[in-house]
């Protein structure tokens, strides 16, 4: 019988788990995002797109002093030759190289629209576009073709593409760069290209600085625009001890006359989007302190926002306190120094390990450069070796290409030629013969003999090196080196101020009316009664106070509610009812009104003569369902509270529905921050069912009751109050006959 195969039948395609399948998948996805999408390579500071774009532009002939061609150009040589994806992501990759307000060294110069710092994608369709690259982009091209990097196939294997450009500068640190990979995430801020090679060359003279003395020569990052970076320099020096942390910078104002002008905003903040923030808040009456804000920029001016307080009399550094911190005029970066380092692996490095790998890939990049060129120079010497034989022996060796059939092994075996010498022997020209070239030819032997000699010797010391390294850092900075843009200003933390504090201070009358709307009314002087008022409606009570406190409410649960009182309706109308912002439960009806700031006492009281002193910021509260105040017994009201004075001095004076009145000092009730309170006034039990306890006031040392009965008023003076004063808790005495109907009581200073 013939053997039977034990080996698995095999049907064009491999069964693994699914488990197995898309854990290599993602971690392939993931290694390709890390690697050649997101993060930048230390070396040259680039992503693979930004270099494939520099790279095709450079084989176009599109440098600095060449006439810009079509930006569609240059991005179909990129996605056609090296990078396969999407035109118009390698297209924005492309304008953001050439945004001065988005690169602080850009490496494109752009004509046409490329979009402006208050809209960066607004730039114009890359047929309409012309571009070619700014004269510092020869500092990533320079060296290229000078044996300084590897070259790897492209996509389809039909070209080679550099594997990274050989910067002569740390061009990572000078522009920076964003990415979000898979896992990990890099924000690398832009610095000035001065700072930078001060750096290096203070690393470069001493390997042992540490991160705080090289950070005497990097002092922070440098954005592309003028605004002030306010993060101190302990906590600068922090971030690039460790590569993390975050950063703040803050607009730029000047005064011109009454007026505050911005005139720079930080790194990516859009003007439009700053000033649509402080609109908003203008029209929601959060900045009274505002009349009006202008956009002025223009081409001379790129960012002038003014802004237009009311007065004179305003804070301006109080304002734009509150403006930093509640718009983007005070902005925080995020600093993550991980880049993918020489060993081809990401890491977030801080400042001296990011320096000393910069540097080693730039001392790796000057020796491939110096071998390269020391392999030409001993290569042009040979030629030039063998020349020299054939020029001393002219006519012999044109004898024997005359003659012999096969000149070349010939010329090798009389001279002792090399088959490359032989070669370039052969394919010398006649002109080159003359008897001036034996000078040229020594002459160049001559300087290549000493360029070979300075090429061994600065590739055997490490001194010599150094040295080149350190001329070639120095004189990049000095050609396209320039001054600091961003200030470094140490300023705390702006603080945005309180609702309250933003309000112009000015008396004002709450207006409650009986069934519950609620307006205010400018000044103290104010006819509450005479008011017009809902059909049925009519004046409950009033409280004299100011714009910037605020109004709290008592319902007839004892329930406190608050709001600031500069948001209340004006008295012209008819108000808005409380209803609309706060919610009583269990058909409650608001049945008092003070105002005051927190330390502001009032006595709080029941009609069954119950009550306590509190401070307003107990009657406060952000719930729209109130808060617990006042404990009522049943069939109890709230009576309007009455403001304290000085609780050392003045007198409490309670009066009932029947007439009687008690006066008592109000140092006597207890200080409480809710509850029921102590008894004020005696009401016999047979009575509680029809006397009620109608009004109370607190008045002042010296100064005047008036008692309101009808359209009558019967006017009190300090010494008559005499004979109303008890215990507290006592019935009081009753009011003269005619009187004793008491409709309310009024304080007279």
């Amino acid at each position: 019988m013939p053997e039977t195969s034990t080996r698995p039948a095999f049907h064009g395609f491999e069964q693994i788990p699914l488990r197995e399948y898309a854990e290599r998948a993602y971690l392939d996805y993931s290694m390709y995002v890390v690697l050649d999408r997101a993060l930048p390579f230390i070396g040259d500071g680039l992503k693979p797109v930004q270099r494939r774009i520099i790279y095709a532009m450079s084989e176009l002939g599109l440098s600095a002093t060449a006439k810009p061609k079509k930006s569609a150009r240059t991005v179909g040589d990129v996605i056609g030759k090296f990078h396969p994806h999407g035109d118009s992501a390698c297209y924005e990759a492309m304008v953001l190289m050439a945004q001065p307000f988005s690169y602080r060294y850009p490496l494109i110069d752009g004509q046409g629209n490329f979009g402006s710092a208050d809209d960066p994608k607004s730039f114009a369709a890359m047929r309409y576009t012309e571009s070619k690259l700014t004269p510092i982009a020869e500092v990533l091209l320079g060296e290229l073709g000078q044996g300084t990097v590897d070259w790897d196939p492209n996509f389809d294997g039909t070209l080679e593409e550099p594997t990274w450009l050989p910067a002569r500068l740390p061009h990572l640190l000078l522009n920076g760069t964003t990415g979000i990979a898979v896992g990990m995430a890099t924000d690398v801020p832009p610095h000035n290209l001065g700072e930078v090679v001060s750096a290096c060359v203070r690393l470069l003279d001493d390997p042992d600085a540490s991160v705080a003395e090289l950070c005497e020569h990097i002092r922070g990052p440098d954005y592309p625009t003028r605004a002030e970076i306010i993060t101190p320099a302990a906590d600068l020096r922090a971030i690039y001890e460790t590569g993390s942390g975050g950063i703040r910078a803050r607009a730029t104002f000047v005064r011109e006359g009454g007026n505050i002008v911005i005139d720079a905003l930080p790194h990516q903040v859009s003007p439009s989007k700053v000033i649509e923030q402080i609109a908003t808040q203008m029209r929601a009456k959060k900045l009274p302190w505002l009349e009006d804000i202008r956009d002025e920029s223009d081409h001379a001016n790129p960012i002038r926002i003014v802004l237009v307080p009311r007065s004179n009399r305003v804070d301006v550094d109080q304002l734009m306190g509150h403006l930093f911190a509640t718009t983007d005029l005070e902005k925080s970066y995020r600093v993550n120094l991980n880049v993918i380092g020489l060993d081809g692996r990401p890491q977030v490095k801080n400042l001296k390990a990011f320096l000393s790998e910069w540097l080693q890939f730039r001392a790796d990049t000057v020796t491939r450069r110096l071998r390269h060129r020391l392999e030409k120079v001993e290569k042009r010497l040979h030629l030039l070796e063998g020349l020299l034989v054939a020029f001393l022996n002219l006519d012999e060796v044109i004898h024997i290409i005359r003659t012999e059939d096969e000149p070349k092994p010939v010329l090798m075996h009389r001279f002792e030629l090399t088959d490359v010498q032989a070669d370039y022997i052969l394919d010398t020209r006649l002109r080159q013969l003359a008897r001036l070239e034996e000078m040229k030819i020594r002459g160049e032997q001559d300087d290549l003999d000493s360029e070979r000699d300075r090429l061994i010797a600065t590739l055997g010391s490490r001194v010599k090196l150094k040295k080149l390294l350190k001329d070639e850092l120095l004189a990049d900075a000095r050609k396209y080196g320039d001054d600091r843009r961003s200030p470094l200003v140490a300023r705390g933390a702006a603080q945005a101020l309180a609702e309250t504090d933003l309000v112009a201070s000015e008396p004002v009358t709450v207006v409650l009316s009986g069934k519950g709307w609620v307006r205010a009314a400018k000044g103290h002087d104010v006819d509450a009664a005479g008011l017009s008022y809902r059909e049925g409606d009519a004046l409950l009570a009033t409280a004299k106070g100011r714009s910037n406190w605020q109004a709290a409410f008592l319902d007839s649960r004892g329930r406190a509610y608050s709001t600031l009182a500069h948001t209340l309706p004006s008295a012209r109308g008819n108000g808005e009812p409380l209803t609309g912002r706060f919610s009583p439960t269990g058909g409650a009806e608001f049945r008092a009104v003070v105002s005051g700031e927190n330390e502001h006492r009032f006595v709080l009281a029941s009609s069954e003569g119950y009550g306590f002193v509190t401070r307003f910021e107990n009657l406060t509260s952000r719930n729209k369902a109130g808060k617990a105040m006042l404990t009522l017994p049943s069939h109890a009201d709230v009576v309007q509270p009455a403001a304290v004075t000085a609780l050392d001095s003045d007198r409490i004076v309670i009066a009932t529905s029947a007439g009687h009145v008690l006066a008592f000092p109000l140092s006597e009730l207890p200080e409480l921050d809710k509850g029921k309170g102590n008894k004020l006034i005696e009401i016999p039990k047979a009575k509680r069912a029809t006397e009620k306890v109608i009004a109370i006031a607190v008045v002042p040392e010296g100064g005047k009751l008036s008692v309101v009965s009808g359209a009558r008023t019967m006017t009190l003076t300090w010494k008559d109050l005499d004979a109303y004063i008890g215990a507290r808790a006592s019935r009081g005495s009753l009011l003269p006959r005619g009187w004793q109907k008491v409709d309310g009581l009024d304080v007279a200073g």
